[in-house]
């Protein structure tokens, strides 16, 4: 490797680190038991449609 190439690593990935830590006062939040509670539903819903049909 030349010693003036620069291999990204830490520096490329430093702003998309800073930009996911942020919180976003206008983002929706959702508790992820209600997306577990939601997938189960929807989990035994199609079972029973399955069922029915």
């Amino acid at each position: 490797m030349d010693k003036g190439q620069n291999t990204g690593g830490l520096m490329s990935s430093a702003g998309l680190v800073r930009y996911f830590d942020s919180e976003d006062s206008n983002a929706i939040r959702i508790d992820p038991k209600t997306v577990i509670a939601f997938g189960l539903l929807m989990g035994v819903l199609v079972q029973l449609l399955t069922f029915v049909s």
